[in-house]
């Protein structure tokens, strides 16, 4: 091991690791980030530092092949997936199948959100607000295939927004003056040719625009002006780093993510985002590598910050932290490893009723590629399409749009006061300090 940390020393790649671990406080030194509190925050750089603010070989190639070979790997969740749904004798989800996954966890003995609502004195049934924040998931393709994306990204995604639908959606958009920011996600929004007229016409409108960037994308064939164009229109850029560590970030996101997330910043930081007085806002998200609920924002920022400034000369702006919801690809990783039920429980015995005052569901609306709305992407991916009328809580009759589409209505103040469909999943987004 001396020779080896000798070896790297003389490459440049590495201080001595006495160096390393004063780079963070004790309570920072013992692994992954594991509790919401400060006390044991602990830093996500288990395995290898990289320090020093050289930048590494910038990526060559896209990633798209080294993902699917992951995906095929024998032994892999992904494999172990499609040789169930073959013994189906289906190639795809049915309705009853999409059905079946959604009410799984039910089964569990959660409580229903609900009814666990209206026991802590909150009055039902939730409804919208003004929205203020349109969301559009453009389609599916994605470079990688993350085990906690919960609407199953990955290369091999075909779903995408037509031409129809944009000129719709910005039609919409104009008559819904109540709306100040796009929030544009997928797969990777970037690699949807519909991301583009979007981004254009949403800050022709003069919304505020975000986009939900993976920054391996940066690396793909023909994203070349990705960043340039990205800070020509004044994007809000609001990119995935789970930990600022190779060896956590890899296991959740796949081989070499981490290397061309660092690089992506880099690139990034380039055109001016995130450097102060740019007016060019980068953001970071965080989500744990395990069943286990993020640290309070404010102190893990300051990880981040000092972690990715003096390892690799990086500046952002605010880091927010999400709850990995126990839906989809990330509730199969959950069921497989033994860890779904307890994982629920952590989250009903972490509501904090002070976060239902600002659920993003309340102001949001979330448009599918196919135009479907939800009241948020996590009941896109449960394929719980908004209702109209008093809402399943209510007792009032339904009073669903015609085709359930963008295309019902002209503007979106329309769906102020519609009831908000919930599930079991949605103590995800009140556990601890809640989750947006």
């Amino acid at each position: 091991l001396r020779l080896l940390l000798q070896l790297l020393r003389g490459l440049g790649q590495v201080t001595s690791m006495r160096a390393a671990k004063t780079a963070l406080p004790p309570a920072t030194r013992r692994g992954c980030l594991r509790a919401a509190t400060p006390a044991a925050l602990a830093g996500c750089s288990r395995g290898t530092r990289w320090l020093g603010t050289q930048p590494e070989a910038e990526p060559r190639g896209s990633l798209v092949p080294e993902t699917l070979a992951e995906m095929d790997s024998a032994g892999s969740e992904f494999q172990q997936n499609a040789a169930e749904l073959r013994a189906m004798g289906k190639q795809r989800l049915s309705l009853q199948e999409r059905k079946r996954r959604r009410r799984a966890l039910d089964a569990l003995g959660v409580p229903d959100f609900a009814a666990f609502l209206g026991q802590q004195g909150v009055s039902l049934p939730l409804r919208k607000e003004a929205v203020t924040m349109l969301q559009l998931n453009v389609g599916l393709l994605c470079n990688q295939a993350c085990t906690h994306c919960h609407v199953e990204s990955s290369p091999r995604r075909t779903e995408a927004m037509d031409e129809r639908l944009v000129e719709h959606i910005l039609r919409v958009l104009a008559a819904s003056p109540e709306v100040e920011t796009v929030d544009i996600t997928g797969g990777a929004p970037e690699m949807t040719p519909a991301f583009w007229p979007l981004v254009r016409g949403a800050r022709a409108l003069g919304k505020e625009v975000i986009d939900r960037c993976n920054l391996t994308v940066l690396f793909e064939p023909g994203m070349e002006r990705l960043p340039d164009f990205l800070a020509e229109h004044g994007c809000r850029v609001v990119a995935s780093l789970p930990c600022y560590s190779r060896e956590n970030v890899d296991k959740q996101r796949g081989n070499k993510v981490f290397q061309r997330s660092i690089a992506g910043l880099q690139r990034l930081n380039g055109v001016g985002y995130g450097v102060e007085g740019s007016g060019l806002k980068l953001d970071l998200v965080y989500n744990p590598g395990g069943a286990f609920l993020p640290p309070p924002q404010d102190v893990l920022r300051e990880a981040y910050a000092r972690e990715l400034d003096a390892n690799f000369g990086i500046v952002f702006n605010e880091l927010f932290t999400i709850t990995n919801m126990p839906i989809k690809r990330y509730a199969d990783h959950l069921y497989k490893a033994g860890e779904l039920q307890a994982y629920m429980q952590l989250l009903v015995d972490s509501f904090n009723v002070s976060t239902v005052d600002h659920l993003m569901c309340r102001t949001l609306v979330s448009v599918g590629h196919d135009g479907r709305m939800y009241d948020c992407d996590f009941n896109m991916a449960l394929d719980m399409a908004s209702r109209g009328g008093g809402g399943e809580a209510s007792g009032a009759p339904q009073l669903p749009r015609p085709s359930g589409t963008i295309f019902d209505i002209s503007s979106l103040d329309e769906l102020r006061s519609d009831a908000i469909r919930t599930g079991t999943h949605c103590f995800g987004c009140t556990a601890g300090s809640g989750s947006t």
